[in-house]
């Protein structure tokens, strides 16, 4: 038997399933489909470790349910899509350092360099790293469907996708502040980061922009709180700061330089004329809105200009931050004495607006003092004070009798109504920015603009949602979790921007050519534009012959093939094909993701399946993963932070990052990249092939516990199953890495050694490994002369040798010996001998009326009172326990009742003997036998009592 090397045995086969172009797919009107993809990813750098952790899951279910009969489907594509691509490229054009270090750490050559200088050299190469590294990965992907977001031919069937939203009526232009590069135009901003390199989190903030009469000026503060004018004390302004005058039509604003530049992204005509100085203004007066009565300018240091408008109005009654501010301003003598501030300041007291049920009318000051907030300086108490009287006032709150025409109003009424009022008088405007920094791919700044012809899809249609929320109740969603919220987030999805201006990689909008469609928009469809495109690769058409009435006659069923292939050029019998193969392939039966799209992608993946398609092909699955994290968060392929996946598999080999990625946590949590375990996984792969080996070799006769053997395999390939149906990847690797290995070893612990069995279920067992360690599946398939181990199917379970009373009598014994060893591992003695102490007949009566009573529905404590005729009441908490555990435990029980202990312990008291090196006594608790320690009492049914000595 050679040692496992994975190296060379995964090069090999790589090799040989390349050479026999294994996994390509056909139809076959004979096999059940099932077809599966994962999220293509976008170009911006190599794939890493995070990106493969979704990838083999997404392999683990397809070699499954290959080997389980069904023909599979697993296409791959790329996502240029966006300006990731056209970013990167300016970067390896500049000679960018950074970027010549990860390309040059990734493997790519001078002469790849030379080519990476323009979008498509980035695209054609990295499109090529992706499908290598897949295939080196083991993936089972049919890349004559292979497709990217830049071609001709896909931009055609986006097209086409787009004149049919259109055509729905769910196409529609208005003004919109989206956020917006100043080199790009229009970005998305989500998790999924395709367009930015940071603040993929960020959240768009809606202020109110209040207008605070100052002069001939305005000072503008802006505020998330409209409705807290009424409680309007002072300004706060920076003493330190050079504050813009900015002309807006014909009035002139105060505010920050940066809330300046912001403002010209969101309105007409904003010249920046002038500054003025905090200084200036501090102890003069200003009209506040709504309220219109004059409050003073008061100094500052918290204040930041890139946060709103830079100058911030100040309420505390109902703000945290403010009370404690104007408290320490009153306690600085020095600082009032320096801006001639001590009388005016006295005078500033806080106004209370707002009666919550929590917090009363003064909130502010109640939560300062209970949390023992000390000064400004405590940023996060703070925070966390505000955020709490915040959702208090705002949830449960009421308008005090001060807010005129809006007292006793619940304030989430009030508050956009005095917005309106304030917005409608002239006293205040929108203001739009992002709770966090946003760059671009490009390294630019993302700011909020105004776009006032806008593109979406009307996601918000009421129609389209209700529909979409009825099928997503019906499909097959893990984790469980997301399938009971996803009707929740199509429930608020609202109307999403599709295409945005400016230099992107991309599609033209049918509708408008300025428009290039945006990279979630024309990532919804596509899983049954991969059919179509094996076509397309083959030659049979060409970009231009893909017209409207191609798509609806091979996705909606649309027209007679001859009128198409007449208005197309496109043969009849092509044509009937390419239909044939949409029709047998879906609905899609899987979609497999990260967690960042759980709130974007894939709820408008289903909205336009649901849109366009008919029911009969909308989606059955979606399967989302969690990341694999490093130390710092998230890996992320367009920022570095990762070792290149040849250097990783080089030094545990590509079967052993697979089964980690199987085994070392549930797909629906972060899992932190940890060598040692990895390292540890292809010492157990080397294990398993040792065992293999064996298996193969022994040529034993039959033994006892041969049938035991192929009870509890067939039991466990059950489980198996079972597991991989409902897509418990983790779970079921535990069973054919961990649990069917320890089977094998008690066997032959236990002298099992007969040929035929162990050749038989060795063979299943090496099919069982192969969704998860193809490589050394294959090679260990060679042992049973079979080709591809992966071409193969897993047998089915034989039920007929499933037998409990067989299983049981091993389990008992398994469990006797382990009790043994727990003793002997805290126990101070020699363990020459050894007294087990099996249950009299009576208990087992005890629990049988136990079992017969509560199967009848009684409840615990009458069964309990009725075995031991005593009241109830008077029942201990450990008689309680004995009774509750045999409820939970029903089937172990049953076991241990339908077990002759003593038969199995005298039989294989030899066993024990030798196992353990030291004499073994059996005895029945019930008489009269050498019981020094008094532990023949404690002997329960399938519980034997031991004594070492």
């Amino acid at each position: 038997m050679n040692d496992y090397d994975p190296q060379s045995l995964e090069r090999k086969w790589q090799r040989i399933w390349e050479e026999s172009e294994s996994y390509r797919t056909m139809v076959d009107e004979d096999k059940k489909s099932f077809y599966i993809i994962f999220a293509y990813p976008g170009i911006s750098g190599y794939l890493h470790l995070g990106h493969m952790r979704c990838y083999t899951y997404t392999d683990f279910i397809a070699r499954y349910k290959r080997m389980r009969g069904y023909n599979v489907l697993f296409p791959a594509g790329a996502h240029p899509t966006g300006n990731q691509v056209i970013s990167l490229a300016k970067r390896v054009a500049e000679g960018d350092r950074n970027v010549m270090e990860y390309l040059r750490a990734n493997g790519a050559t001078d002469e790849d360099i030379r080519q990476l200088d323009s979008p498509k050299g980035i695209i054609d190469y990295f499109a090529k790293s992706y499908i290598k590294e897949w295939k080196n990965f083991g993936l089972s992907i049919d890349f004559s469907y292979f497709t990217d977001t830049s071609r001709e031919d896909y931009s055609s069937f986006i097209r086409w996708q787009f004149k049919k939203l259109n055509d729905l009526g769910l196409l529609t232009q208005k003004p919109y502040y989206a956020p917006v590069c100043k080199n790009c135009g229009p970005v998305a901003v989500d998790p999924s980061e395709t367009d930015l390199s940071k603040g993929g989190t960020a959240e768009v903030q809606e202020y109110t922009l209040l207008k605070f009469k100052f002069g001939s000026r305005y000072i503008t503060a802006a505020t998330l709180r409209p409705e807290t004018v009424y409680g309007q004390t002072n300004l706060w302004v920076d003493p330190h700061e050079d504050y813009a005058v900015v002309k807006v039509d014909d009035e002139e604003w105060i505010m920050s330089d940066a809330a300046a530049r912001k403002l010209g992204y969101q309105m007409d005509d904003v010249e920046v004329i002038g500054h003025i100085s905090g200084r200036e203004m501090i102890g003069k007066g200003a009209v506040a809105p709504m309220i219109h009565r004059q409050i003073p300018v008061l100094p500052a240091g918290f204040t930041d200009p890139d946060m709103g408008s830079g100058i911030v109005t100040s309420v505390p009654s109902d703000a945290p931050y403010d009370w404690i501010a104007l408290k320490e301003l009153k306690e600085n003598r020095a600082l009032l004495e320096e801006y001639g501030l001590e009388e005016l300041v006295k005078e500033v007291e806080p106004v209370p607006i707002i009666d919550s049920k929590d917090w009363g009318s003064n909130p502010a000051e109640r939560i300062i003092l209970e949390m023992d907030i000390g000064s400004q300086g405590d940023v996060e108490r703070l925070e966390e004070a505000t955020q709490r009287i915040y959702r208090a006032g705002f949830h449960a709150g009421t308008m005090l009798g001060i807010c005129g025409d809006y007292a006793g109003m619940p304030v989430q009424e009030a508050k956009d109504k005095i917005r309106e009022e304030m917005m409608g008088s002239g006293e205040a405007t929108p203001f739009y920015d992002l709770s966090e920094e946003v760059i671009c791919r490009c390294g630019s700044d993302v700011v909020m603009g105004k776009i006032p012809d806008q593109w979406f899809i009307r996601y918000s249609d009421p129609e389209l949602t209700e529909k979409s929320k009825v099928h997503a109740r019906t499909m097959n969603i893990r984790p469980d979790t997301y399938g009971r919220t996803l009707p929740d987030i199509l429930e608020w999805f609202q109307d999403r921007s599709c295409a945005r201006l400016g230099n992107w990689i991309g599609t033209r909008f049918p509708l408008d050519d300025k428009w290039i469609i945006e990279a979630i928009a024309d990532s919804t469809l596509y899983p049954a534009y991969y059919i179509v495109a094996r076509h397309y690769n083959l030659g049979r058409f060409e970009a231009g012959q893909m017209t409207e009435a191609f798509f609806d006659f091979v996705f909606l069923g649309k027209g007679e093939a001859d009128e198409v292939a007449g208005s197309t050029g496109i043969d009849t019998e092509t044509l009937l094909e390419v239909r044939r193969d949409f029709t047998y392939w879906y609905p899609l039966d899987l979609n497999l993701g990260g967690k960042e799209h759980m709130t974007v992608h894939f709820p408008v993946f289903l909205m336009n399946h649901v849109a366009i398609l008919d029911d009969k092909n909308w989606p059955q699955g979606i399967m989302v993963n969690w990341y694999l994290t490093m130390t710092g968060g998230k890996i992320s392929k367009s920022k570095g932070g990762a070792d290149p996946i040849p250097d990783v598999a080089e030094r545990f080999g590509i079967d052993a990052l697979r089964l980690y990625y199987a085994h070392s946590a549930s797909p629906f949590v972060d899992k932190e990249w940890d060598e040692r375990e990895a390292f540890n996984y292809r010492k157990r792969l080397g294990f398993i092939w040792r065992l293999v080996n064996r298996m193969r070799s022994v040529d034993g006769g039959e033994s006892s516990v041969d049938d035991f053997l192929e009870s509890r395999f067939n039991r466990l390939l059950e489980r198996t199953f079972s597991f991989m149906d409902d897509y418990e990847i983790r779970k079921a690797a535990n069973v054919v890495f961990y649990d069917m290995p320890a089977e094998l070893e008690w066997y032959f612990k236990r002298g099992g050694e007969n040929g035929a069995l162990l050749d038989r279920l060795g063979e299943t067992f090496v099919k069982l490994l192969s969704p998860f360690t193809p490589h050394m599946a294959d090679e260990l398939g060679e042992l049973w002369d079979i080709k591809y181990v992966s071409e193969e199917l897993i047998p089915d379970v034989d039920e007929v040798v499933i037998s409990d009373e067989v299983e049981g009598r091993e389990e008992y014994l398994r469990d006797v010996m382990d009790d043994i060893r727990n003793i002997l591992s805290i126990a101070d003695v020699s363990g020459d001998v050894i007294h087990i102490y099996v249950s009299p007949s009576w208990k087992k009566k005890v629990l049988e009326i136990a079992l017969a009573e509560t199967e009848k529905g009684m409840g615990l404590m009458s069964v309990l009172s009725k075995m031991l005729d005593v009241p109830p009441k008077r029942l201990s908490g450990y008689l309680r326990t004995i009774l509750e555990d045999i409820k939970k435990n029903r089937d172990t029980v049953e076991r241990d009742l339908a077990l002759d202990e003593m038969k199995i312990l005298q039989e294989d008291k030899s066993f024990i003997e030798r196992e353990f090196e030291a004499e073994v006594n059996v005895h029945l608790a019930s008489e009269d036998v050498y019981d020094p320690a008094d532990r023949k009492d404690k002997a329960a049914p399938g519980k034997p009592a031991i004594y070492i000595e």
